[in-house]
């Protein structure tokens, strides 16, 4: 045999001896590539965090905390999960560096994010084909790309939700709201709620998103709702309903000072988001300037025993993150995407690779999901889908009808939960 032949074969033996021990050892593996038991299966979530506007920070650190438990328990099906996180900045491009950052990473999801910016990151995850698993739901493409899985029916079934709830108890509605494209749909979704109880439409009242001081949206909130009247006597009250964030309480402490001037207390009321139990707490408890305000909610009030499985998850590891608050709706929301994703991840085979076209088949595909009871069994099939011009994959259109009664937020007497799917049906396209 000649030298350079000697040496070709040598090589070659060399060579795919060392694919062998590659192939044994996984060397060269791509993170969030995943195989068997024991490869590891990465996702994100992203919020925004430190702006002047609306921060989720209890999204990313109930995520993480899902992490610890899983992987304290082997991991989803032996595979552990691996958990990035993104500060989306509130804006376009902090959501779409986020969006980057999980194709960057191989993620096989991104779960449980909060974003209005939903073409800036829906676009490069929709590329890559990862799926988007229980967003908030504040941007209309949450509920329009074929890559995207809602849990909840998002701000749209929350307004229309509260259009019911406050169209059953008020001659004239006004609501504040952000002067921002997400914000423009709001009072549409809010007067499909409103029409469905016979009551006029809402006074549409625009706030800066960032702005500090709201004396003026106030005081015209107050003069819009002064003369509500109505022959049924039960709806004489006017009401001033507020979406804003976490800029509703700074709202709410002008509207007080401003009815006040006035010797006036019309009702008041918002969505779970913008107002908590731990803004109730907060702000005085009993004596708070919340008691007795409408709100309405996706899911079970925060003192359901439906809770108790995440709140024991939040107090073993969450350990030094006080992000976490079980009665954040943002922590609920990404509590509930996690349990799809893992539910999904165990309909795979213990051999088989799972990837995130593959994830987004499954989700296509699949017989219901359940959530503990939280949501309806929930499914985003072809055929679950439901007709709401503009938000075509809402699936689970629920709301719960709450009151914040004694400091706490309970359910409002006389109001079971409502599917507020056919309410949205029959409104105008809203986004």
């Amino acid at each position: 045999m000649t030298d350079w032949r000697r040496a070709a074969t040598l090589s070659r033996t060399f060579l795919a001896t060392a694919m062998g021990a590659c192939l044994a050892v996984g060397c060269g593996a791509v993170p969030g590539g995943s195989g068997g038991p024991g490869d590891t299966l990465t996702v994100m979530t992203f919020a925004p965090e430190g702006t002047k506007a609306t921060n989720m920070p209890g999204m990313t650190a109930m995520a993480k905390a899902y992490e610890r438990w899983v992987n304290s328990k082997g991991g989803i099906n032996g595979r552990k999960l691996r958990v990035l996180t993104c500060n989306e900045h509130n804006t376009p491009a902090g959501a779409a560096d986020c969006a980057r950052k999980a194709i960057s990473e191989k993620a096989i999801a991104v779960v449980g994010s909060y974003s209005q910016h939903g073409r800036a990151f829906m676009a490069p995850l929709e590329a890559e084909g990862i799926p988007f698993i229980g967003g908030y739901g504040v941007s209309s493409e949450e509920f329009q790309s074929t890559l995207s899985y809602p849990v909840n029916g998002g701000q749209p079934v929350l307004l229309a939700g509260a259009g019911h709830q406050l169209g059953r108890a008020c001659g004239q509605v006004s609501i504040v709201r952000p002067d921002t494209l997400a914000g423009d749909s709001m009072p549409v979704l809010l007067n499909a709620g409103l029409k469905a109880n016979k009551a006029p439409e809402a006074s549409d009242i625009r706030a800066a998103e960032d702005t500090a001081d709201f004396s003026s949206q106030a005081r015209e909130a107050l003069a819009d709702t002064a003369g509500a009247s109505a022959k049924d006597k039960e709806k004489e009250k006017g009401c001033v309903t507020a979406v804003l964030g976490e800029r509703t309480e700074t709202f709410f402490d002008a509207f007080r000072r401003a009815a006040a001037e006035k010797q006036r207390k019309p009702q008041i009321s918002s969505v779970l988001g913008s107002v908590s139990q731990a803004l109730v707490n907060r702000t005085g408890g009993k004596e708070s300037p919340f008691e007795g305000a409408y709100l309405t909610s996706w899911y079970p009030v925060s003192n359901d025993p439906l809770w108790d499985p995440m709140r024991k998850v939040i107090s073993e590891h969450s350990f030094g993150d006080d992000g976490v608050d079980p009665d954040d709706s943002g922590a609920q929301t990404t509590w509930i995407a996690y349990t799809v994703l893992g539910e999904v991840v165990k309909r795979f085979k213990d051999d088989e690779d799972i990837t995130a076209r593959k994830v987004a088949r499954m989700l296509n595909q699949s017989e219901k999901i359940q959530t503990g009871g939280l949501t309806p069994d929930l499914s985003w099939r072809y055929q679950d889908m439901r007709a709401v011009a503009g938000f075509p994959r809402i699936v689970n259109g629920q709301v719960t009808f709450q009151i914040v009664q004694s400091g706490r937020l309970v359910t409002q007497p006389g109001e079971d939960s409502m599917d507020m799917t056919p309410t949205l049906e029959q409104a105008p396209r809203a986004a």
